[in-house]
């Protein structure tokens, strides 16, 4: 792939909004199918322009509004805000206090930088394929609390409950040190369990990992983004979710954290009996990645000085004891498997120091592998978040983001991936990479590529070209049949890469055809899922 130059970026923008951003699935998707009159005109858009002119508050009065204004601006970055109770470009007009946000979608940010206290191979916006384990395990157990099922399983029952999150009850003894959590009902009581909705018998939670969970959050529509650099964002896009208060947003988040504590906080996850469910399938998914991940791949037990962070979270009466014995063992993996043992034998029922039993392993696998939200970004709806299909221009020079693979997904591990200290691939410009649910970003162990100038812009321009050198063999534009308008024979110039919208939409035509192909996905279902809410109310009403 050429390497791109962020120089170039003013050139390619143009031909990127007018051509390539996917405006049609955009704009149905904050449009929301037009069901509350004005919700798309009161929705809140930022750009990012040229020289860092940073612009707030711009609404507009149709997604093709919209579209004509970023082909108008060519905004480097786009960012997404609320739904406010009056237009955002009139905001200045509003009386003081008057102008409020109202929803917006529930949202989580994900960001590397704040595993830099476990994760050896990178540090700050540097990622690679080691340390990408990290966010494949954060959307697998983000999603499975999202959607109360295993993840990746599609037919999830229409009528499944969904729950809000109280905060003002706490998780109690089984969750990180009592934190405030959200309550469930003892089973067999009732409760308006779908927001909005017919009350529901809500399931009792299971405490086996190996049982079907129980539901958390219950949400049904949600997309899973790639930010750009070093993270993934997830967008929340229920009805009743967008409703959510910032005490709610807050108490989700609540919920979903298990490490607490900052730089100066040595052990940040504590377990007690009883366990919570949520924290027993927290540990079923690290449990998969936990070997590969941090005990190959980091050698968190490799030296003395590594062993001794570990052995810092364990109680003092069995850290002795393992520092003794970590000298004789292996690797990493032994010592695990020597520090787990010791941990089970606390819990096993009826063996020696059964009164007593600890949790040391788990939260230590949690500590290094559980998802790190930010809560301020969630809790606040009038927060901004970046836009899928925003670019990201800093991403040029900065380490561990891939080239688009040749498949349209992301590299695997051992083909083509580049180390920490390789040459970059220049992909300065890079398009959101779209996912959901479980698709290639918790499949492969490596950072997702998202398509770059170089990548979807060539199919786009060569087709271009070729036609250009058809009119051109032709006689048109006064070239010759010779081709370079001289009858010497030579190269067909290339001519001006025309700005029009085609039919069909270029990005058909390039690297970015599946990732918005997912996008088109999430939005269909959005709408048959509205369709059927619409038919099932019609009937309850008896409006035949």
């Amino acid at each position: 792939m050429a390497p791109f130059e962020p120089a170039a970026l003013p050139e390619l923008l143009p031909v990127f909004y007018r051509r390539l951003f996917p405006h049609g699935p955009y704009g149905r998707w904050l449009g929301y199918g037009g069901v509350v009159k004005n919700y798309f005109q009161l929705r809140e858009f930022s750009f990012t322009l040229r020289d860092d002119i940073y612009v707030r508050f711009q609404s507009f009065g149709s997604p093709q509004e919209l579209e004509r204004e970023l082909q108008r601006i060519n905004p480097y970055k786009i960012d997404i805000g609320a739904v406010y109770s009056h237009r955002p470009n009139q905001h200045n007009t509003v009386h003081l206090g008057a102008f409020q946000p109202q929803e917006k979608e529930l949202v989580f940010d994900i960001d590397m930088t704040d595993y830099d206290d476990v994760r050896t191979c990178c540090s700050s916006a540097e990622i690679c394929s080691k340390c990408w384990t990290l966010m494949t395990i954060a959307v697998r157990v983000i999603d499975r609390a999202l959607v109360g099922e295993g993840l990746g399983d599609a037919a999830r029952p229409r009528s499944a409950p969904q729950q809000r999150p109280d905060p003002h009850h706490h998780r109690g003894k089984g969750g990180a040190g009592g934190e405030r959590g959200m309550r469930r009902r003892p089973a067999g009581s009732r409760r308006g369990a779908r927001l909005g909705g017919t009350p529901q018998p809500v399931p009792t939670p299971s405490c086996s990992p190996a049982v079907a969970p129980a539901e958390d959050l219950g949400v049904r529509h949600r997309l899973w983004v790639y930010s750009g650099r070093r993270g993934v964002h997830c967008w929340v896009c229920d009805d009743a979710v967008r409703k959510w208060s910032p005490a709610l947003r807050a108490a989700a988040v609540e919920y979903l954290t298990l490490v607490k504590g900052g730089a100066e906080t040595v052990k940040k996850v504590n377990i007690s009996e009883p366990v919570h469910p949520f924290i027993r399938r927290s540990v079923s998914v690290v449990e998969k990645y936990f070997e590969a991940y941090a005990l190959v791949g980091q050698d968190i037990l490799g030296t003395p000085e590594s062993w001794d962070k570990v052995l810092a979270l364990v109680p003092e009466d069995i850290r002795e004891p393992l520092r003794g014995e970590f000298p004789k063992k292996r690797d990493s993996v032994q010592r695990w498997e020597l520090l787990k043992g010791r941990m089970e034998r606390t819990r096993r029922p009826g063996g020696p120091g059964r009164g007593t039993a600890c949790y040391a392993d788990w939260e230590i696998m949690l500590q290094y592998c559980f998802p790190r939200l930010d809560i301020n970004v969630s809790k606040g709806v009038g927060h901004l978040l970046k836009s899928p299909f925003s670019v990201h221009p800093k991403t040029g020079g900065s380490g561990g983001l891939w080239g688009q693979h040749p498949t349209g997904h992301p590299p695997t591990a051992g083909r083509g991936t580049p180390g920490r200290d390789s040459p970059l691939l220049q992909v300065a410009f890079r398009c959101r990479w779209i996912c959901r649910g479980w698709t290639s970003l918790t499949r492969s162990p490596s950072p997702p590529s998202a398509p770059c100038a170089t990548s979807w812009m060539r199919p786009a321009t060569t087709g271009s070209r070729r036609r250009a050198g058809r009119r051109s063999r032709s006689g048109v534009h006064g070239v010759s049949e010779d081709g370079d308008g001289t009858g010497t024979g030579g190269v067909v110039p290339a001519a001006p890469l025309p700005l029009s919208s085609p039919t069909p939409p270029d990005y058909k035509k390039t690297s970015l055809a599946p990732y918005v192909r997912v996008f088109e996905q999430f939005v269909e279902e959005m709408e048959r899922a509205r369709r059927g809410e619409l038919l099932r109310r019609s009937d309850l009403q008896g409006d035949f």
